[in-house]
């Protein structure tokens, strides 16, 4: 006579997250189907994207520019050897999807900053950030209190950290944090004409490996508990100094005018990309539904055109600010510093070529413009157009929920193509 034992009874049924769910509170349904954005692929990074592969958080989008260097080898648990010279976002996913296949992950080697358009943003359940410099937080705050949705920060240095969450457009958002020394780092990434300084003085963050698991872990954490409605860090901070092993909670105050809070009105799909409608037809379109004299508010500054006051060379821009280096203002003719336009908004005043595209003026794919009337009338658009090149192969996850309800933290107003509130 002959037992068959199969592998499911050799374990009891269990499955690969058999013991997470024995928490009453957990919904693997509800993680599997999650969406989140990380931004960062260090070491903070390799830590937060082990854990979410681990956890089988379903669909994840990584955006890193910078390359793996010797250095990185000692505290990023997902890199090798031979990845040294390697994207650190491609080279992360790739562990990722080794450590689970179940998962989708994606990796956009680009910065956030210039090449995440805010319905990156949008698209995300939640979003955490595993990165090193004020100027980052800065732009995730903005974007996630835009479009409602909760993010997560960590920072490391030494044996301590700190791990905190931020629903902007409710809580206290990272801004409220901020004190005058931290703005005046923050001005120091930022020469006189606001371009990007092309050397800064600065020296490399001590930080272990140890460091930066701890709070890679705790910020997961955090993110899993939003995911499911439970109660987190939120307008909140734990600081954790690992030399003496003390652990401290602190509240921050919500400085109500803080400009880090302002968010927008449920977004319209338009069905179109940035490449494909001018500024003057978006235009034609705000005064049809909001009156004469609508203008259009950009997503975050740009650079439309740079002239020379010496040889009187002009040219277009057509990028975000901080995209330009010092020593790209340089003109090429006579070598004198050029003057640097900078734009916020759009209207018939003739500082921009309407015929140009929002693309033109170095808006990232799947990015969100305001149409706005005074300060009563406005309306949000989202160039859905873009979002299956934005996504990549994470676009099944925008498609397949449709029409948008509430994410997880999300203000009532505010909507997404995610899966609801708990």
């Amino acid at each position: 006579m002959t037992i068959r034992l199969d592998r499911e009874a050799l374990l009891g049924g269990e499955d690969r997250y058999h013991r997470q769910q024995l928490i009453e509170w957990w919904d693997q349904p509800r993680v599997s189907g999650a969406r989140v954005l990380v931004i960062g692929a260090g070491a903070l990074g390799n830590e937060i994207l082990k854990l979410l592969a681990l956890t089988g958080i379903g669909w994840t989008m990584v955006y890193d520019p910078d390359r793996i260097e010797r250095s990185n080898l000692s505290r990023s648990v997902l890199f090798r050897d031979a990845d040294e010279g390697r994207f650190k976002a491609d080279a992360a996913v790739a562990r990722m999807r080794e450590l689970n296949p179940e998962i989708h992950a994606f990796a956009r080697c680009e910065d956030v900053i210039t090449r995440a358009g805010l319905g990156m943003f949008l698209w995300a359940d939640v979003v955490i950030g595993g990165v090193d410099n004020r100027e980052a937080r800065v732009f995730i705050n903005s974007a996630c209190a835009r479009t409602g949705r909760a993010w997560v920060d960590g920072a490391i240095e030494g044996l301590s950290g700190v791990v905190r969450a931020f629903l902007p457009a409710e809580t206290a958002c990272y801004e409220c944090t901020m004190n005058a020394t931290d703005r005046k780092l923050l001005a120091e990434r930022r020469s006189c004409a606001l371009l990007a300084r092309d050397v800064v003085a600065r020296g490399h963050v001590p930080s272990t490996a140890v460091a930066a698991s701890l709070i890679g872990a705790l910020e997961v954490q955090e993110a899993i508990k939003l995911l499911h409605g439970q109660p987190a860090l939120l307008g909140e901070g734990v600081h954790i100094h690992g030399l003496w092993g003390d652990f401290s909670r602190v509240r921050y105050p919500r400085r109500e005018e803080c400009s880090g809070h302002e968010r927008l009105k449920t977004p319209i799909p338009l069905g179109l990309g940035v490449n494909d409608i001018s500024l003057g037809a978006l235009l034609d379109r705000a005064e049809a539904t909001l009156g004469e004299g609508a203008t259009l508010d950009l997503s975050r500054d740009v650079i439309p055109r740079i002239s020379c006051p010496g040889c009187g060379l002009a040219s277009p821009g057509g990028v975000v600010l901080g995209a330009m280096r010092e020593a790209d203002a340089r003109c090429p003719a006579c070598g004198a510093h050029r003057i640097v336009e900078i734009a916020s908004s759009v209207a018939r005043d003739g500082r921009i070529d309407l015929d140009a595209t929002p693309a033109d003026l170095g808006l990232p794919p799947f990015d969100i413009l305001v149409a706005r009337r005074g300060l009563e009338q406005e309306e949000s658009w989202l160039f859905d157009g873009d979002a299956a090149a934005a996504l990549g192969p994470l676009f099944e996850s925008f498609q397949r929920e449709r029409p948008w309800k509430a994410a997880p933290g999300a203000a009532p107003d505010l909507v997404s193509p995610l899966g609801g509130a708990p």
